[in-house]
């Protein structure tokens, strides 16, 4: 069963390399336990002048529970990274409760 990966970009359209780079990234992650139901990704620009003004927002749904990261950087392709490799923080946590 594959996991849905929902990308949606607030005022902005999104290119295929993109989503491909962040679908890749997702499925990878949600590799590491069989229970993610699916994945809400939210890139949005921020208003600020600086040049770290993309966000990536990932909210991941497994079994009653939901894990969330939210990480801003100057390319979405950075934001996106860093909010995956604090969601696996985050997953692996919960597996390890699980395990107790």
């Amino acid at each position: 069963m594959t996991m849905k990966v929902n990308i949606t970009s607030v005022h902005f359209k999104t290119d295929t390399k993109l989503e491909n780079f962040i679908e890749k990234k997702v499925e990878k992650l949600s590799g590491l336990y069989e229970g993610v139901i699916g994945t809400e990704v939210t890139l949005k620009l921020d208003k600020t002048e600086t040049r770290e003004n993309k966000i990536a927002e990932i909210r991941m749904q497994i079994p009653g529970y939901d894990l969330y990261a939210k990480k801003q950087s100057k390319t979405f392709e950075e934001a996106a990274d860093t909010a995956i490799d604090a969601l696996k923080k985050q997953l692996e946590k919960y597996k390890g409760r699980l395990k107790k």
